[in-house]
C-alpha cells in the first residue's frame, strides 16, 4: 500500500470512530487516526476539526483552542466555529454558556472523575488519596506502626535484604524482634488471604527475613531528621514503648535520657518473652541501635525511690511516663494467700534472669493472651518431658461428653473458647507439639490447697453468652459443673495494669485518676504540660507493635510541644510506575512457605525454636504478595473497548464493565455499579480489590490505556513541602 493510500486508510478510520459515537474511546481513535493521516501528508481541515473536536469532548479546552486556532476561518462551518468560541470561554475562564444545539448534545461540558487519586505523580495530602491507601493497602492500615509492607516485602523479592531491613527499622523500629513476636493484624487483613485466594503472605516472617538475612548484621543507623535542638526529654521505662520514644525523639533532634528500674533495657521484650522465643542478641543488637544514635538509658533507677518526677521536670524540658503494665491482676478468690500461685508476668521475669526456677509437677495455666502460651511453654522446658498429645475441647458450648486428658505436667485453661483467644497464628500448634493440652471453656471459683500450700483449683464449665466490651463472647458459668484440677503450681495470666504507686504524691491529682490508672488528657497529654503518657502506661496491656505505635504518635506531640509547631507530616507519595509492579501471574502458584523449626526432641530453654527463612525461601514468600499499593486504571479517554484486557484477567472481577463510579462528597472513588448490557457500559474499570497487579492486563492492551501509579504513605518534614 503506498503512503498516500495508507493516508487515505487512516483518515477514513478516523472519521469512522468520530462519527460512531462519543464514547471517550472512539474519540482517542478518533484522534489516533488523525494524527496518523496528518504525520503522512494528509493536512485538510476535516483531520484537525476531529482532532479539536475530540479534544473539546474530552475537556482538553486549550488543547482544542490551539488546534482550532491553527485552521478556523470566516469559510468554517458555524457549529465548528462554534466550538472555537466555546473552548476558548472554558479555556480562559472555565466556565462557557452554551446553545442547546443538536451537536451540543454530543459535548462533554463537565469531566466526571475517573480517577481514584488526585493526581498522577507528587506528593498529596488530600482525603481522596488517603482513602485510596486506607482501603486498597490493608495490611499497612492494618499495622498500628503504619510500616510500609508492600515496599519491603519487595525489596525481599529482590534479594535486598539491608533495604527491606531499613524500611522495617524506619517504621517500626524493632524489625529483628517483631519478626519474631509480632501480633501480626497486617497478616489477618492480607487480601491473598481473603476467601478464595489461599493463605495470608507471612509478613512476619519476612520481617525476621530481612533482618536476619542482611549482609553485615551490624547496627543500622537511620540517619537524622533535624540538628540538635537544644531541648532535653526524659523517658521513664526502657520497654518498647519507652525506647521508641526515644529512638523518635532522637531523630527529630532532642537530647533523651531513658530511666529503667530494671538492670537491662528492654521491659516485655527482656522480662516476658523467653528466650526460645527472642534470643537476647536480636534484642540487644536493635536497642543498641537506638543507644548509638545517642540515647543515655540509665538502669538500675527507679522513680519515686532514686529520683523523683519533679526533679525531672527541673532537669529536662518534656518527661514521658513509659513505664508499661506491672501491676498484676490477681484473682480475687478464696485461699488466694497460698503459697504455689503466682502470676504469669512475676514467673517469666523470674525465669527469664535465671533468678529462680519454679520447677513443679503439675502446672495449671490459667488465661488465653501471650503471657498464658509463654508460661506454658517455659514451665513445661523447666518441669517436665515433652509428649507428643493433646487435647482440645473446642465446642463454643460446654457438652457432657468424655474429653481425653493428658499426662502432662503442664496444661492451659481458658474461660472462652478457642475462636475468642488474642494468639499469634500457630501458638496453639506449639503447645500441641510440646505436648501441652488446652482446655477451654472453665473459669477458676476457688483455689484449693493444705498446710499454707496450693493443691489445686476448682474450675466451673462455662457457656459462651452475649459479647461484652471487648467484642468477645462472654462465659457464663453451668450451675453445677464444678470441678477441681491438681497443680503444686498456679500461674496467672490474667492480665496487668498500669502502676502509679511511685507517682509523686504532689503529682498526683494532676497525673492519676480515681481507678489508680494514668489520667491521660486525651491520647498522649495529661493535666500536667510537661508530662506525657505513650504505650501501655496509657492505654493498657496492648501488643508489642500497638505500644511502638502509640510510643511513635507520643513522641510527636512532645516534638510538637517542645518547638511550637508540627514539624512532621504524614503525606501520601505517588509515583508513575509504566513497568508496573513486576508481579507475573505464574507468582500466583507460590505455596505459603513453612517456617522451620528445631525437633521437639532438641528445643531447651535457651535455643530458638523457629531457625528462619533460607534466602531462597524468604524470596519465594515475597512473591506472594500483591504489591497491593500499585494501582493499576484504565483510561476512559484511551480505551477502545476491544476487551482484551477482559479476555488476559486472571481473577473474574478484577477487571469489570461498569456503568458508573461511585463518589463520596469530596470526590473519592468509593464504588461502582456493574454494567447490565453492552449498551450499558460506559468504561471498563480495573477493581482494585480484586486486581493481583499480575499485569497481564498490562500486557495485553493495544493502545497503552492502563497506567500504573506506586503509592506510598510517608512523613516528612513540613518545611521541605
Amino acid at each position: 500500500m503506498s503512503i498516500d493510500s495508507q493516508a487515505t486508510e487512516y483518515a477514513r478510520l478516523a472519521e469512522y470512530y468520530f462519527n460512531r459515537g462519543d464514547t471517550r474511546g472512539d474519540l482517542y481513535m478518533a484522534t489516533f487516526f488523525a494524527n496518523k493521516a496528518i504525520a503522512l501528508g494528509k493536512t485538510t481541515e476535516k483531520l484537525y476539526a476531529m482532532i479539536a473536536i475530540s479534544l473539546f469532548r474530552k475537556g482538553l479546552y486549550k488543547e482544542s483552542v490551539a488546534i482550532f486556532a491553527a485552521y478556523v476561518t470566516d469559510e468554517s462551518p458555524k457549529d465548528t466555529k462554534y466550538l472555537y468560541d466555546l473552548a476558548k470561554q472554558y479555556a480562559q475562564t472555565g466556565t462557557a454558556t452554551h446553545r442547546n444545539k443538536k451537536i451540543s448534545t454530543k459535548i462533554k461540558l463537565s469531566t466526571e472523575n475517573t480517577s481514584a487519586l488526585s493526581q498522577k505523580a507528587g506528593i498529596s495530602d488530600t482525603a481522596q488519596d488517603f482513602y485510596w491507601s486506607q482501603q486498597n493497602i490493608p495490611c499497612q492500615a492494618a499495622c498500628p506502626a503504619g510500616t510500609n509492607i508492600p515496599g519491603y516485602l519487595n525489596e525481599v523479592l529482590q534479594g535486598n535484604f539491608h533495604a527491606a531491613y531499613k524500611i522495617n527499622l524506619r517504621d517500626n523500629i524493632f524489625p529483628g524482634i517483631l519478626g519474631r513476636v509480632c501480633a501480626r493484624p497486617c497478616e489477618s487483613e492480607c487480601r491473598h488471604g481473603w476467601d478464595g485466594l489461599g493463605e495470608p503472605v507471612a509478613i512476619c516472617f519476612s520481617k525476621r527475613s530481612a533482618a536476619q538475612l542482611q549482609t553485615n548484621n551490624k547496627p543500622v543507623l537511620l540517619d537524622k531528621l533535624y540538628a540538635d535542638s537544644g531541648k532535653r526529654v526524659a523517658i521513664i521505662g526502657a520497654g518498647p514503648a519507652g525506647l521508641a520514644a526515644a529512638r523518635e525523639l532522637t531523630l527529630l533532634g532532642h537530647k533523651v535520657v531513658v530511666f529503667e528500674k530494671h538492670h537491662t533495657p528492654g521491659g516485655m521484650m527482656e522480662q516476658g518473652i523467653p528466650k526460645f522465643r527472642l534470643p537476647r542478641d536480636v534484642m540487644e543488637l536493635e536497642i543498641s541501635q537506638i543507644e548509638l544514635l545517642g540515647v543515655v538509658i540509665r538502669c538500675n533507677i527507679s522513680i519515686g525511690k532514686d529520683i523523683s518526677i519533679a526533679e525531672l521536670l527541673n532537669d529536662f524540658n518534656a518527661v514521658i511516663l513509659a513505664a508499661g503494665t506491672l501491676r498484676p491482676n490477681m484473682l480475687d478468690m478464696e485461699n488466694n494467700n497460698m503459697d504455689g500461685i503466682m502470676h504469669g508476668l512475676d514467673y517469666l521475669l523470674e525465669t527469664n534472669h535465671d533468678e529462680t526456677i519454679h520447677a513443679a509437677k503439675q502446672v495449671v495455666v490459667i488465661g488465653g493472651g501471650f503471657t498464658a502460651m509463654d508460661c506454658a511453654r517455659t514451665a513445661k522446658r523447666l518441669g517436665g518431658k515433652f509428649t507428643h498429645f493433646m487435647s482440645l475441647f473446642k465446642s463454643n458450648d460446654w457438652m457432657h461428653v468424655p474429653v481425653t486428658r493428658s499426662h502432662a505436667d503442664v496444661e492451659v485453661i481458658y474461660r472462652r473458647s478457642e475462636n475468642e483467644m488474642l494468639v499469634t497464628p500457630g501458638e496453639l500448634g506449639e503447645l500441641e507439639h510440646e505436648g501441652i493440652p488446652m482446655h477451654f471453656l472453665s473459669s477458676p471459683q476457688r483455689y484449693v490447697g493444705k498446710d499454707g500450700h496450693i493443691t489445686g483449683i476448682e474450675f466451673s464449665h462455662n457457656k459462651l453468652g452475649p459479647k461484652d466490651t471487648s467484642g468477645r463472647r462472654s462465659p457464663v458459668a453451668i450451675e453445677g459443673s464444678e470441678y477441681i484440677e491438681k497443680a503444686d503450681l498456679i500461674l496467672l495470666a490474667t492480665g496487668q495494669f498500669p502502676d502509679t504507686s511511685w507517682i509523686d504524691p504532689e503529682l498526683r491529682d494532676l497525673l492519676v485518676a480515681a481507678d489508680h490508672w494514668p489520667k491521660a488528657h486525651g491520647k498522649h497529654a495529661t493535666d500536667h504540660p510537661k508530662i506525657f503518657l505513650a504505650g501501655d502506661y496509657s492505654t493498657g496491656a496492648k501488643s508489642l507493635i500497638e505500644a511502638i505505635a502509640h510510643a511513635k504518635e507520643a513522641a510527636l506531640q512532645v516534638d510538637q510541644f517542645l518547638m511550637g509547631s508540627q514539624r512532621m507530616k504524614k503525606v501520601v507519595q505517588i509515583s508513575d510506575s509504566p513497568g508496573g509492579s513486576g508481579r507475573y501471574r505464574s507468582m500466583d502458584a507460590v505455596p505459603l512457605q513453612v517456617m522451620p523449626e528445631l525437633q521437639t526432641q532438641d528445643r531447651d530453654f535457651i535455643a530458638e525454636v523457629e531457625t528462619g527463612y533460607a534466602a531462597e525461601q524468604a524470596v519465594d514468600e515475597a512473591q506472594r504478595c500483591y504489591q497491593c499499593n500499585y494501582k493499576y486504571e484504565i483510561d476512559p479517554d484511551k480505551c477502545i473497548y476491544c476487551n482484551w484486557c477482559i479476555k488476559a484477567k486472571p481473577q473474574e472481577n478484577c477487571i469489570v464493565e461498569i456503568s458508573s463510579l461511585k463518589h463520596s462528597a469530596i470526590g473519592e472513588v468509593i464504588g461502582f455499579e456493574r454494567a447490565t448490557s453492552s449498551e450499558d457500559t460506559k468504561q471498563i474499570y480495573i477493581n482494585q480489590a480484586d486486581c493481583i497487579r499480575c499485569n497481564a492486563c498490562l500486557d495485553a492492551c493495544p493502545v497503552d490505556a492502563i497506567s500504573v501509579q506506586k503509592v506510598e504513605i510517608i512523613n516528612v518534614k513540613n518545611d521541605a513541602l
